[in-house]
């Protein structure tokens, strides 16, 4: 069995066991729930349109160009009544006056006003409230996704030592086709989960109407996938590292911690720092940060053509030599049972095997 054949091998089992896993398919049901919710009830519990009684058609005609429900009546007396049986939020009689029974629905106020001009400075702005939420769901995505498929690649591994089962993979498994599986298939259930997520958030969309934000958020998107991939392998090569150095699964939190810091500091600084654009800038270019950082300055326009790509190459190539490091790391501390072991040993160290 080849190296390539290996992999293959052992990718495969970790996704079949994946996919079986009930915990892993409760909580992806949970984050389309929770995006196909955000993106639908908001319109299906929003309020329609007033409606609004009027007797004159001239006035109506303007009220339905507006998209109001219009209900024409005989009379200014018709039209008053139905507001007071409640058929009709508002009416308008004579004057025009537009009569309601305690406020007045501010958009048939509105479609009655004239506007003055208006002239934009900026007219491609992003909505503050949306230019806030975005970049922090795919932050969160991109947070919560390397740490929980990230501690499962160190969990696995540690489990595999504990129970000394190491021993016996690779005696039949080359050892860089062991730690080569399992990230693949970190990656690619962790991807096709983002997947699910961005097709329902989509769909969502798409349903309520929300055109506008769809068109905004194609771009984010395709930036966030290579981001993504890169970062979360980047990350994974350490989670696995963290796992490797340890033979109990008690001592995971603590051999981990400097991959949590890595993944926490980050987050939290993109998230609360994301209106400093200097910051912002330089966080676009950090390995750790920029899988966060570059997708939200490209949602927001903020980033020139060039620099996602050369962020990108980047964060590429930081993620190759992470991967080899981490490697040379696993190799030499994986059949180490007997405690934890020093990132200096393991580098000094290593096992030839496999």
């Amino acid at each position: 069995m080849n190296t390539y054949q290996a992999t293959r091998l052992v990718a495969g089992r970790e996704i079949r066991v994946k996919l079986r896993d009930r915990t892993f398919l409760i909580s992806t049901l949970i984050f389309l729930l929770i995006a196909a919710g955000a993106t639908i009830l908001p319109g299906l519990f929003s309020s329609g349109p007033s409606s609004v009684a009027v007797a004159t058609e001239s006035v109506a005609a303007g009220l339905r160009d507006a998209g109001l429900q219009v209900r024409t009546v005989a009379d200014d007396a018709a039209a008053e009544q139905a507001v007071r049986d409640g058929d009709v939020d508002a009416a308008v009689v004579s004057g025009p006056t537009v009569v309601a029974l305690a406020n007045a629905p501010q958009d048939v106020v509105n479609a009655l006003s004239v506007a003055p001009p208006v002239r934009f400075l900026d007219p491609d702005a992003v909505d503050p409230f949306v230019a806030f939420i975005v970049p922090f769901a795919l932050a969160f995505v991109f947070f919560i996704t390397s740490q929980t498929f990230g501690l499962q690649i160190a969990q696995s591994i540690t489990e595999e030592k504990q129970t000394r089962i190491v021993e016996i993979l690779v005696a039949a498994v080359p050892v860089r086709a062991l730690l080569a599986g399992k990230v693949i298939a970190g990656c690619l259930l962790a991807l096709g989960q983002i997947a699910l997520i961005a097709l329902v958030t989509f769909a969502g969309l798409a349903f309520s109407g929300n055109t506008d934000l769809l068109g905004l958020l194609g771009p984010a998107i395709a930036w966030f996938v290579p981001f993504f991939l890169f970062g979360f392998l980047l990350l994974a090569a350490m989670w696995a590292v963290a796992g490797a150095l340890v033979a109990r699964q008690e001592d995971i939190a603590a051999s981990s911690t400097p991959v949590q810091m890595a993944l926490m500091v980050p987050f939290f600084a993109v998230v609360f720092l994301n209106d400093n654009a200097g910051i912002l800038r330089l966080l676009s270019y950090l390995p750790f940060s920029s899988p966060m950082a570059m997708p939200l300055r490209a949602f927001t326009g903020d980033a020139a053509g060039w620099e996602p790509v050369l962020s990108l190459a980047l964060l590429a190539v930081s993620a190759v030599a992470f991967v080899l490091v981490g490697a040379r790391l696993y190799e030499g501390s994986l059949l180490r049972t007997n405690g934890r072991t020093s990132m200096s040993t393991a580098w000094r160290q290593r096992e030839r095997i496999g």
